[in-house]
C-alpha cells in the first residue's frame, strides 16, 4: 500500500455485520415468496434501488412490501423489524481500526443506505458506542439514499473522487459485493474484493 494515499471504504460486512440469512427468513416469514429473487446480494427487486437511492420514502417502501407479501394489514413496526433483522451491528475493533487508518490515510465511507437502516444504524452507534454517527470515523462519510444514487453505479463514484480531488491510481477500495469492486476497477481504483469470511484487518495486513 506504499503508492495509497486514499481509502474507501464500504460498509456493510465490511465494518458492519449483515445476515442476509436473517433477512430471508423474515422475508418468508412475512409471507414473500422466491425470497432469493425478490432480494439478494448480487441483484434485487427494483424496490430495494429505488430505496436506497432515495426516490422512494420508507412509506412508499412499507406500502410495496405489503403489497408483495399480498397483507395490507402489516404494521410499520412489523416491517421495519423484518427489513432490520438482517442489521447486526459494528465489529469489534472496527472503530479502532478506522481511526488508526484515518491517522495515516484520507478515509471516506461509500455506503448502498436507505432511510430505515440507516435511522438503526444511527441508534445503534449512539446506544452502543455514545457517537451519533460515523462522521468521526472519516473524513467524509457517503450515503446512497441522501446522495441520489447507488453502487455499482458509475457516478457515485465519479461524485466522491472528484468531489474530493482524489487520485484514482493512490485510492484503495474495499467491498464485499464483486460488482461494486468491477465499477471501482473500470476506474481506475485499486479495488478489492472482501471475501466471505475475511475480516478487514486480514485484508489490509495482507495487502501491507
Amino acid at each position: 500500500m506504499k503508492n495509497i494515499k486514499n481509502i474507501i471504504l464500504d460498509y456493510g460486512n465490511v465494518i458492519f455485520d449483515i445476515d442476509f440469512n436473517r433477512l430471508r427468513r423474515s422475508f418468508a416469514d412475512l409471507g414473500i415468496k422466491d425470497v432469493d429473487a425478490f432480494y439478494g446480494h448480487r441483484a434485487q427487486h427494483v424496490l430495494f434501488d429505488a430505496f436506497d437511492k432515495g426516490i422512494i420514502t420508507a412509506q412508499q417502501f412499507r406500502h410495496e412490501i405489503r403489497t408483495a407479501t399480498g397483507n395490507e394489514e402489516l404494521t410499520d413496526d412489523t416491517i421495519d423489524a423484518a427489513w432490520n433483522s438482517l442489521l447486526i451491528g459494528v465489529r469489534e475493533g472496527h472503530h479502532d481500526l478506522l481511526l488508526q487508518l484515518k491517522e495515516r490515510y484520507r478515509t471516506f465511507l461509500l455506503s448502498n443506505n436507505n432511510e430505515i437502516h440507516y435511522k438503526w444504524i444511527l441508534g445503534h452507534l449512539n446506544e452502543k458506542f455514545g457517537v451519533k454517527d460515523n462522521s468521526v470515523f472519516f473524513e467524509r462519510d457517503y450515503y446512497s439514499h441522501l446522495m441520489g444514487m447507488r453502487k455499482p453505479d458509475r457516478e457515485i463514484f465519479e461524485f466522491v473522487m472528484a468531489t474530493h480531488g482524489l487520485d484514482p491510481t493512490h485510492t484503495l477500495f474495499i467491498d464485499d459485493s464483486p460488482q461494486h469492486v468491477e465499477t471501482a476497477r473500470t476506474l481506475g481504483l485499486e479495488a478489492r474484493l472482501l471475501e466471505p469470511g475475511e475480516t478487514l484487518h486480514a485484508l489490509l495486513n495482507r495487502l501491507v
